[in-house]
Parts: structure tokens; C-alpha cells; sequence
């Protein structure tokens, strides 16, 4: 059984705090209480974490747009459901940030979803580990179709992490057409493993492709050596994870600065 606390402590230490690049041209820096990505132009920029008081949470806000700006980068205030102080989410949106959907942060033993039965694919249907530019390109055309992502985007951030090791992409192949992709970054020196993407066609939803492909990324998991896997659900998979025994943790709502 997950201890809900302590996964959420641990999440907070590994992912936030103590955050390591997400790739080979990022960098964490750490700026007073705020803990910041500053990536490529195609990479992630935002606040990773912070630790603040009512006191000086508006000068820490007010500090960031000033950098991000000076960068010329616009970035993402990742906002938990327990960062403090409670009144954050309003002071952002009074310094021009936009809050996007929130989701649920929500996280599961590796092993226990490795371990489950992940029902059965439909027999016409394969998964094909993503690892190079081919299988890059069905990953990019599943975003389009599922998601309307920029397929430069996902090129290049997919591309720059095979290069660096530090991510698993699979896709699901029925015949020769993708109908699903997603992916797990790895974050080496941790506890955890985050998925990311798992985009059905909608024809092919509610068959247990979505469910075929976390199974999948567990196992991947548990091979190298995670314990927990980490995934911010949309109200569409969070039922899904939900049954596979994945545990709500927090909410997490993306603050957008242009």
C-alpha cells in the first residue's frame, strides 16, 4: 500500500527541490526560495519548485518574469495544491500569469503496476519501442492527431533525450498506422520515473491500448531500478490510473507567463 505522505514528501525532495535538468542543454538553478528550469527554446522554462511566505512571495514572483523576460523565454510556474502560501495561485494571476488546466498528481508503486494485469491488446494492434528518428516521427504524428502539439516540438525534445538516456517511448501500431504513443522520463539518482503523453486515436479508445501502455512503461520502470511512477492525469486517464491502482497525491495547475 503507497503511503501517500511519504510519496509526497519524497516527490517534493526528488523532482522539486533537488530537481536535476530535464536534459543536456538545461540547467536548475537555485534563486533565494524558488528552485527554476532554464531550458532550450523548444525545452521546459518554468519554476520548478518554491518555498515562500506571504511576505515575500510577490517580490520572488515579480523576480522570476523579470528573468524569464530578460531571456526573452516565456515559462510555466508549475503550482502544487499544497504550496504555500495558500493565496499563490491568485497572487500569479495578478502578475500576468495565466492558469492553464489544473490535473491531479497522481502516483503508484512501479511494481504493483508492472505486476497487474494489463488486460489485452486488440490482436491487430503492436507496441513498437520508440528508438530513433522513424519511431520519432510515429510519436510526432500521434501528438498531431491526439493532442494538435507542434511536431518540431516533440521532434526535438524526443531526439534530445534517446540521445541522453533518459527517456522510454513506445508506440502502439495498428498495421502500419500509430494510434497511441507516450512516453517515461527517467530521472537518474531518484525514486521516480514521470509518464508523459499516452494519446489514443479516439477510434481506437477504451480497447486497453492506454492501459497496455503504462504496463509497459513499468516494467521499464522496474528494470532500472525506480520504485515510484508519477504521472500529472487529466480527468480522461485519471479514472484509468485510478483502477490500476494509481493514488491521488495533489493538485498541479500550470501558471503561464508569456
Amino acid at each position: 500500500m503507497l503511503n501517500r505522505d511519504e510519496a509526497l514528501a519524497v516527490f517534493d525532495r526528488e523532482l522539486r527541490r533537488e530537481a536535476a535538468p530535464d536534459g543536456p542543454d538545461s540547467r536548475v538553478e537555485r534563486a533565494g526560495d524558488v528552485v527554476r528550469q532554464v531550458g532550450p527554446e523548444h525545452g521546459w522554462n518554468g519554476v520548478l519548485w518554491s518555498g515562500l511566505d506571504p511576505a515575500g512571495a510577490d517580490a520572488a514572483i515579480a523576480g522570476q518574469v523579470r528573468y524569464f523576460g530578460r531571456l526573452g523565454r516565456p515559462f510555466e510556474w508549475k503550482l502544487y495544491g499544497h504550496d504555500l502560501p495558500a493565496d499563490l495561485d491568485r497572487r500569479l494571476l495578478a502578475a500576468g500569469f495565466t492558469a492553464e488546466p489544473p490535473e491531479t498528481l497522481m502516483v503508484a508503486e512501479a511494481a504493483q503496476i508492472a505486476d497487474e494485469p494489463a488486460g489485452v491488446l486488440p490482436e491487430e494492434v503492436r507496441l513498437v519501442p520508440v528508438t530513433g528518428q522513424e519511431e520519432v516521427e510515429l510519436v510526432a504524428d500521434v501528438h498531431d492527431l491526439v493532442f494538435g502539439a507542434t511536431r518540431d516540438h516533440i521532434r526535438q525534445r524526443l531526439l534530445a533525450q534517446l540521445a541522453a538516456g533518459t527517456v522510454i517511448a513506445v508506440v502502439a501500431m495498428a498495421g502500419d498506422v500509430p494510434i497511441s504513443a507516450a512516453r517515461m522520463d527517467l530521472h537518474p539518482g531518484t525514486r521516480f520515473a514521470s509518464l508523459w503523453g499516452g494519446g489514443t486515436a479516439p477510434e481506437w479508445r477504451g480497447r486497453g491500448v492506454y492501459r497496455a501502455l503504462v504496463a509497459y512503461r513499468a516494467r521499464e520502470a522496474v528494470a532500472r531500478g525506480h520504485r515510484y511512477l508519477q504521472v500529472d492525469a487529466s480527468g480522461l486517464s485519471r479514472p484509468i490510473l485510478e483502477r490500476l491502482g494509481f493514488a491521488s497525491l495533489t493538485t498541479t495547475t500550470p501558471y503561464v507567463h508569456p
